[in-house]
């Protein structure tokens, strides 16, 4: 019987202690410490109205905006609460065929120019934010002619906010799309 009521003492200080104390502890020092990260990087308007997170992908399908990689995270894509990639291998014939389509669909855009990986293939989360900087390059015609925009004036705005590797050797060079999007929309808005 001391044991049982030992375990049943120990079970409800441990769950209180690391299941309530310990979260609310590192949450509140968080809050105070990197509040914006703490958040979720959330991306605002200028009148506060929040539009998206820096670190949570999402879809463009209008022709004057960027388009983020493919994702498939949910049914439709982009949801938060079922990231995950598609789990197909790559002899899997749905995902050559699905691969296949995306690129004669990008080669449609650009003809005769090779279309990059991170344009027809998802990420492993399903969420990625970022492009390549040659995923964003590709893009560009297609951004500038909606926008009635020079093609160097929009690769200005890209090369803006393509972010260099950490630290000079960790991961790859990338280009927010949402970042992106909305600096367009704030130096060269979509023509009427």
């Amino acid at each position: 019987m001391k044991n049982l009521i030992t375990a049943i003492l120990m079970t409800v200080v441990t769950t209180v202690l690391f299941g309530l104390i310990y979260p609310l502890a590192v949450t509140g020092i968080a809050q105070v410490i990197f509040p914006e990260k703490a958040n979720g990087q959330l991306i605002k308007r200028a009148d506060g109205t929040v539009i998206g997170s820096r670190i949570i992908g999402q879809p463009f399908s209008t022709p004057g905006y960027f388009r983020s990689r493919p994702s498939a995270a949910g049914i439709a894509g982009y949801d938060a609460g079922a990231s995950s990639g598609s789990n197909l291998g790559p002899t899997s014939q749905k995902l050559i065929d699905r691969v296949k389509s995306e690129v004669e669909k990008a080669q449609l855009e650009n003809p005769g120019k090779p279309v990059p990986v991170d344009l027809v293939t998802t990420s492993g989360s399903g969420l990625d934010p970022d492009i390549s900087p040659a995923a964003a390059d590709f893009q560009v015609p297609r951004v500038a002619r909606e926008r009635g925009a020079a093609e160097d004036e929009i690769r200005r705005i890209v090369a803006m906010h393509t972010e260099s590797r950490q630290f000079g050797f960790l991961g790859e060079p990338r280009v927010n799309v949402l970042e992106l999007n909305v600096d367009l929309d704030s130096k060269r808005p979509m023509k009427k």
